[in-house]
């Protein structure tokens, strides 16, 4: 299960503006804000964009400035395989050290839709084990043991949800090393990156 919500892209028109400035072409940009205020790119621009695209990453710096804000919420197993695009990226993740007493165990607090009947015998005993752990620490905070319980037995299909910066550049990396990944988030996530402004254009360059 992978879930992204509250998606931003920002800075398209300092990031063009930047692209042209080796060449000194700003005159050429035919980018503009329309009459609600939405920055539009131009076809000259776009087609630009794409050419240094496709150069290679030397030529296409104007990616980097290209943001894209979105919440994620994801199993602690998805997490470990993202943690691996760490240059560029920025995350702020919900704390389990410091919440995960905070409201009762559950199924949909992990991720169990591929499970079958086995899986989900064995987590409902974990989750159950989980919760006595929780109420125990509940009762007296200064008995530090059920919080290790709760922690070191923490399976890793837990969801946990992290805000996540990332630019252009991160994603044309990130959609062709994983979009063949055998765990299907990786493709929920491959197929978030194909929604994006311009992605064909600026992110699907290898195509």
């Amino acid at each position: 299960m992978i879930r992204l919500e509250r998606t931003s892209v920002m800075n398209f028109e300092n990031a063009l503006r930047g692209m042209r400035n080796p060449m000194n072409s700003w005159d050429k940009s035919d980018s503009y804000y329309d009459e609600k205020g939405t920055f539009v790119v131009g076809q000259t621009d776009l087609d630009l964009g794409h050419r240094l695209a496709t150069a290679g990453s030397d030529h296409r710096k104007f990616l980097r400035q290209i943001f894209v804000s979105v919440d994620i919420t994801a199993p602690l197993y998805w997490w470990k395989e993202f943690d691996t695009y760490k240059v560029g990226t920025v995350a702020n993740s919900t704390s389990t050290m410091h919440k995960i007493h905070a409201k009762a165990f559950e199924r949909d607090d992990f991720s169990h839709d591929r499970m079958d009947e086995g899986g989900l015998a064995l987590l409902d005993t974990t989750i159950a084990y989980l919760e006595a752990e929780r109420q125990k620490f509940l009762e007296d905070k200064t008995n530090r043991q059920p919080w290790h319980n709760m922690i070191q037995s923490l399976p890793s299909s837990y969801n946990q949800m992290r805000t996540v910066t990332l630019n252009y550049e991160n994603l044309i990396n990130i959609y062709y090393a994983r979009r063949s990944h055998k765990l299907p988030e990786w493709h929920v996530f491959c197929d978030w990156i194909e929604s994006l402004p311009y992605a064909k254009e600026w992110i699907l360059v290898k195509e």
